[in-house]
């Protein structure tokens, strides 16, 4: 099992060369601005010999904006900051794609610049935020209009485009965890009457309609989905197993035929029947993340390699930048430290140690 996980794999226009992959991991150092820095560049050049990096969730409007000091994917700026990193991972022979995540009702006006905050139904979270002022309330957001949605669609194409313009190697849609895709998917956030919700089929419309026009614009050879079924958190509950069934079905049914590059699937359980009767459906290469609430070991890994084509980790890869290396000679983990998770400078960020013989 460990052999597969230090084996090659290809990926739509990528061959990895290993099975490892960096979750897309929330870290806050990118300022106000959203601009990559050069700790930033450092963080993601460290982690260079993972088979592949996903970034942090980039915004692709200033409206899709979730969190205090995350970095975009809108500006010029952005995408030079970007570049910068895309560069210093390439230089290091690594490859990395974007992650490309509108927050739709999981951010704050006191943190998106004033902007409107917008859902699939006029439905808010039950719970705070952190915003630039201080912890608030999320507020009610605005439900899109019918009209509204492909304008939204652009903003996901044109983040991606530009993704690819400050040299990343393909994009990942954010579908999961309760952002604005993965609020069209749920039924909890979605209480739509029309085209794009009130059924399984219709839910998944949007998030179809948004992986096509994604595909269509960069090639679908770099374009990734990421999707959390069953996942509930931040008010998308997905409850009901057979209604989630049908609702993911109907999604992978619409964007199998593309030929993405990828399909990254969190869940608690790999080997259940919903992961592998998607993964069948999607007919392409497949990631898994099962280490959400607790922190993937390598055991976890290798049972997981079996699973798919590749295993995603999150706290084993912040905290230890040659964990490829570390896993493959069995070496021991540094373990990460919380309380500088969403912290700003090098504590907790670049310091993490490599193994040192």
């Amino acid at each position: 099992m460990s052999l597969k996980l230090f084996s090659p794999v290809t990926f739509g226009d990528l061959e990895l060369p290993n099975r490892l992959v960096m979750a897309p991991l929330t870290r806050s150092r990118s300022g106000r601005d959203g601009v990559p820095g050069d700790l930033v560049v450092e963080y993601y050049r460290q982690r260079a010999s993972m088979g592949l990096l996903t970034s942090e969730g980039v915004y692709p409007s200033y409206a899709g904006q979730a969190f205090v000091r995350q970095p975009g994917l809108v500006s010029d700026e952005h995408i030079a900051g970007w570049k910068r990193v895309t560069d210093a991972v390439h230089a290091d022979g690594g490859r990395i794609i974007a992650q490309v995540m509108h927050s739709g009702r999981v951010t704050h006006p006191d943190t998106n610049g004033g902007r409107q905050v917008v859902a699939p139904s006029a439905i808010a979270i039950d719970g705070v935020t952190r915003t630039y002022e201080g912890k608030a309330p999320y507020p009610v957001p605005h439900a899109l209009e019918a009209d509204e949605l492909a304008g939204v669609v652009d903003e996901f194409v044109q983040g991606s485009r530009n993704a690819i313009a400050a040299g990343f190697d393909g994009v990942e849609l954010h579908g999961a965890n309760g952002y604005l895709l993965h609020e069209f998917l749920a039924p909890s956030a979605n209480q739509r009457s029309d085209a794009f919700g009130g059924s399984p089929e219709n839910r998944a419309r949007f998030v179809i309609e948004t992986v096509k026009a994604v595909a269509a614009d960069i090639g679908a050879g770099k374009t990734w989905l990421r999707i959390s079924p069953e996942h509930n958190v931040q008010g998308a509950l997905e409850t009901d197993p057979a209604e989630t069934e049908a609702t993911y079905t109907a999604l992978v049914d619409g964007i199998a035929p593309l030929g993405l590059a990828g399909l990254s699937i969190l869940h608690k359980d790999p080997s259940g029947h919903l992961v592998q009767t998607l993964r069948t459906l999607f007919g392409g290469p497949v990631l898994l993340n099962t280490g959400f609430e607790t922190v993937t070991t390598l055991a976890d890994a290798r049972a997981t390699a079996d699973w798919a084509e590749a295993v995603v980790v999150g706290r084993p890869a912040l905290a230890n930048p040659d964990l490829v290396r570390r896993w493959a000679e069995d070496l021991p983990l540094n373990e990460p430290d919380h309380s500088t998770f969403y912290t700003e400078g090098a504590a907790g960020y670049t310091d993490y140690p490599f193994w040192a013989n």
